[in-house]
């Protein structure tokens, strides 16, 4: 099944506002947010700098990278014409904020117009990352950075033990939701190849709150996965859903991802 952000913009309209809205659920979760504050405080942003985001969806990060007290402006693309949407409607108001619409692949932007470039949650839905770096490369200015967030996937886990079947619904989310799951322990290799110079790489771990949370959404889409190819029948795909809230109920639902990030130079 291809990865449902890979092909976005071929999905319908509901599909992509509920996708829309699952950004901006991960986006509100306090841990989510505390890993994304932790990666972009080894980042050493220039007094007012010029910063990119690429495939910055409705603009969770877009929105962070505003207030910090260095940045003096962000410009935010993604190759979804709904999540831009989106994004201009919740960064209203806020100051030095612009979108546009381009692919990781080609971007619109002039040789070294850019201080700062950052990918979060991007490259392991891209099927040719090292482009994406290579294009991230040449609008940074000599001396800029890059900086990447992104999970690990393959480390995605809800399962108490061996043979959970709510694992089976975190693996078929997973499939049908990540491009590469394992892109992030290649990315310094092919980072060093684009012409960078890694400078920090480091891991961060996501557990599931009480609630749930995110993680909940993984099994509730994994499940409907299941059932819309015809692995499982719906009454099975509801019932895994209900045993995900029994756990949450009962203080025993565990979720668990592993994320990396990398912050990277362009020499010069």
């Amino acid at each position: 099944m291809p990865d449902v952000w890979a092909t976005f913009t071929e999905l319908d309209e509901e599909v992509q506002e509920r996708l829309a809205g699952v950004l901006e659920t991960r986006g509100s979760d306090p841990q989510q947010q505390e890993l994304r504050r932790a990666f972009l405080a080894a980042v050493p942003f220039p007094a007012d700098a010029r910063v990119l985001e690429v495939g910055c969806g409705t603009g969770v990060l877009t929105r962070v990278l505003a207030r910090v007290p260095e940045v003096d402006s962000v410009v935010g693309t993604d190759v979804a014409p709904a999540l831009l949407s989106r994004a201009r409607e919740l960064a209203s108001g806020t100051a030095g904020v612009t979108f546009e619409e381009a692919d990781a692949g080609e971007l619109p932007f002039e040789d070294a117009s850019f201080d700062v470039a950052v990918f979060d949650s991007v490259l392991s839905h891209l099927p040719d990352p090292a482009t994406a770096l290579a294009e991230a490369l040449r609008v940074l200015r000599p001396g800029a950075r890059m900086a990447v967030f992104d999970g690990d996937y393959s480390t995605t886990t809800v399962a108490l033990g061996e043979h959970d079947p709510l694992q089976e619904c975190a693996a078929a989310m997973m499939a049908a939701s990540v491009t590469d799951r394992w892109v992030m322990r290649r990315l310094p290799a092919m980072a060093r190849a684009a012409g960078f110079e890694v400078e920090d790489f480091r891991s961060h771990g996501f557990i599931a709150p009480r609630q749930g949370g995110y993680m909940l959404t993984v099994v509730d889409r994994g499940a409907d996965i299941l059932a819309g190819s015809g692995t499982i029948g719906s009454d099975a795909a509801e019932a895994l859903k209900a045993e995900a809230r029994r756990r949450v109920a009962g203080g025993a639902f565990f979720g668990h991802i592993a994320y990396a990030a990398l912050v990277a130079r362009k020499a010069g």
